[in-house]
């Protein structure tokens, strides 16, 4: 599946959706599902709207920056094009910007986000295939110094975050 993925409705009111254009607006509405999987999909998005590429890809720009949209991209089936876990780490709160940043400079790492608990530290790593991954979360072992606990997923659970969008 891949598709546009909205900020939350508060987050959107605060931006303001009044300066919306109809394009922008049936953007965000319509490609949550169905993006076009296709060399061209925003020549392909023009043609289904009666648009041009050009427009579409400086509208969804226009809606990044604004903070509209979080990503486009796909939703790919955990496991069945390469690996990824769930990593979390007990970082003194003295080197959690330091190791975060650590963390952060592996590509594999996609993203990486405090919490309030011990583990305080949490991020997901992705590879090519389990060894891969887990060469990674020992490398960020070795370097910080402190252990990973690596979270794999057991089950797999599809939600669906796409919704219809209502304009004032």
């Amino acid at each position: 599946m891949a598709g546009l993925a909205p900020i939350a409705e508060a987050d959107r009111n605060a931006a303001g959706t009044a300066a919306l254009s109809e394009l922008e607006k049936r953007l965000l509405d319509e490609y949550q599902h169905g993006f076009p999987l296709s060399p061209r999909p925003y020549r392909d998005i023009a043609r289904q709207i009666d648009s041009d590429e050009t427009t579409v890809i400086a509208a969804l720009d226009r809606l990044t920056r604004a903070g509209l949209i979080s990503r486009v991209g796909a939703v790919v089936t955990p496991h069945k094009a390469g690996w990824s876990t769930l990593a979390a780490m007990a970082v003194p709160p003295r080197r959690l910007e330091q190791v975060a940043d650590l963390v952060s400079s592996y590509p594999e790492v996609n993203h990486n986000y405090e919490r309030e608990h011990r583990l305080n530290l949490w991020f997901v790593v992705t590879g090519t295939d389990v060894l891969h991954v887990r060469s990674v979360l020992k490398a960020i072992e070795a370097r910080s110094g402190l252990a990973v606990l690596d979270l794999p997923l057991v089950e797999a659970y599809r939600l669906d975050l796409g919704f219809p969008l209502q304009w004032d």
